[in-house]
């Protein structure tokens, strides 16, 4: 078991320097350094007074990872929901609620728009793959063509529609996992 590699990345998760780490468990940088270079190794009361500030039991920090999936193939993708043949997403990675982010594979035919979705919590990113969109975000209207991108914050009211002549596919992440969507 690699101790300060785990340490040092439970450090970086929480955006802390070796400084401030050190600090909070009134600790030396240099011994934080040390650490996690392996060339110290922690008392378990001083391994437990980290493990606090990162608030991560001794329990879940010697608990190895479980693997998971790295590499999704065509036949992993969900399609949660068929609104007819005008919008399909094909929800790319299998299990959304259980991470951070939701991609998405959107693929809109001419002329088709999902339905206003209302503001909720966190962002949303979509990469022009084929075609040409409007994003409206309330009152304002965006035009997006293959290979542009869009990014907004989903405090605001959103909906997209294709305005090309063929069909448009679209990229989308929604970070947290929240993808909704209905066809008009």
């Amino acid at each position: 078991m690699n101790i300060g590699e785990k340490l040092k990345r439970l450090r970086m998760i929480n955006s802390l320097t070796q400084e401030e780490l050190g600090n909070r468990a009134d600790l030396t940088k240099g011994y934080i350094s040390q650490l996690e270079n392996d060339t110290a190794c922690p008392s378990i009361a001083t391994l437990k007074d980290i493990l606090d500030v990162f608030g991560v039991s001794m329990q879940e920090f010697f608990t190895d990872p479980v693997d998971t999936e790295v590499v999704f193939g065509t036949d992993a993708r969900v399609q949660p929901t068929n609104d007819g043949d005008d919008i399909k997403v094909e929800l790319l990675v299998p299990g959304a609620q259980n991470r951070e982010m939701d991609p998405a594979l959107v693929t809109l035919e001419p002329g088709a728009e999902m339905e206003e979705q209302d503001f909720h919590e966190g962002e949303e990113f979509g990469y022009v793959l084929l075609g040409r969109i409007q994003v409206q975000l309330d009152d304002k209207v965006y035009t997006v063509k293959k290979n542009e991108c869009f990014f907004f914050t989903s405090d605001r009211r959103h909906s997209v529609r294709n305005i090309g002549k063929g069909p448009a596919r679209i990229l989308w992440v929604v970070t947290p996992p929240t993808f909704d969507y209905k066809g008009k």
